[in-house]
């Protein structure tokens, strides 16, 4: 004989406030991740000043990437010496082709490559240049530059990218780090990967001043909001007494 007693009803929220739904599995309680179909975004283990739990960046399934550099100076130097070296050639050419005698750097040119020796100096010293030349040109085209605008986390419409200044963010670092107690003046270096951090302090335990610079800079650096935070390498010495 099957149980036909009715479930008990829920007690009505307040009004407009929709219920929690069940759990699925096990594997389904609140965690301090949160998913979307473009994006995943990890929360901060510990709320703000205002009890609000602030995303982080999370590495997947996003991957910021750099900011791609126009390269207008080797682009425009590039084209300017093969636009001058092409009209010359096409200028002495054309001469040539109306009857009229070839220039002179051009004869010697031709001499020259044609009677050197492939291990002579001059010819080894202007091939190494060139594969030089022509290997500088490759890793600009490979590589993205940009190495003073740092990326940071994709929050909102997706296509629209941001990203932040190295200075702006070294003057952020500087000013937090002035603000600890017992530090006289600091210097900052942040790059994609570490921000290293100089400091003198002229009064304090030298560990206290250190563990506070750090809680700090922590902080400061999550709330840059970087796609990818740097890794804080801290160096704090005592200042040195004048007179």
């Amino acid at each position: 004989m099957s149980d036909s007693t009715p479930p008990p009803e829920r007690e009505p929220g307040p009004k407009g406030e929709r219920e929690p739904e069940p759990a699925a599995g096990p594997e389904s309680e609140p965690g301090p991740v949160a998913r979307s179909s473009a994006t995943r975004v990890r929360l901060a283990k510990e709320p703000d000043s205002e009890g609000v739990y602030q995303p982080v960046p999370d590495e997947s399934p996003y991957r910021a990437k750099r900011f791609w550099s126009a390269r207008r100076v080797p682009a425009t130097l590039t084209a300017i010496v093969v636009l001058g070296l092409s009209g010359l050639f096409l200028y002495d050419i054309s001469a040539v082709r109306a009857d009229r005698e070839a220039m002179s750097w051009r004869r010697r040119l031709a001499d020259e490559l044609a009677t050197r020796h492939l291990d002579d100096v001059w010819v080894i010293t202007g091939a190494a240049v060139a594969a030089a030349l022509g290997l500088w040109l490759i890793v600009l085209a490979a590589t993205p530059g940009e190495r003073d605008v740092l990326p940071m986390a994709r929050r909102g419409r997706a296509g629209i990218r941001a990203g932040l200044d190295r200075r702006a963010a070294e003057l952020v670092l500087r000013d937090r780090a002035m603000e600890v107690a017992g530090i006289r003046w600091a210097r900052v270096d942040v790059g994609r990967r570490k921000a290293r951090i100089r400091a003198a302090s002229h009064f304090r335990e030298l560990d206290a001043v250190r563990a506070d610079l750090t809680t700090a800079l922590a902080e400061a650096v999550r709330q840059l909001g970087l796609a990818r935070q740097p890794q804080l390498n801290i160096h704090v010495q005592r200042a040195e007494k004048k007179g």
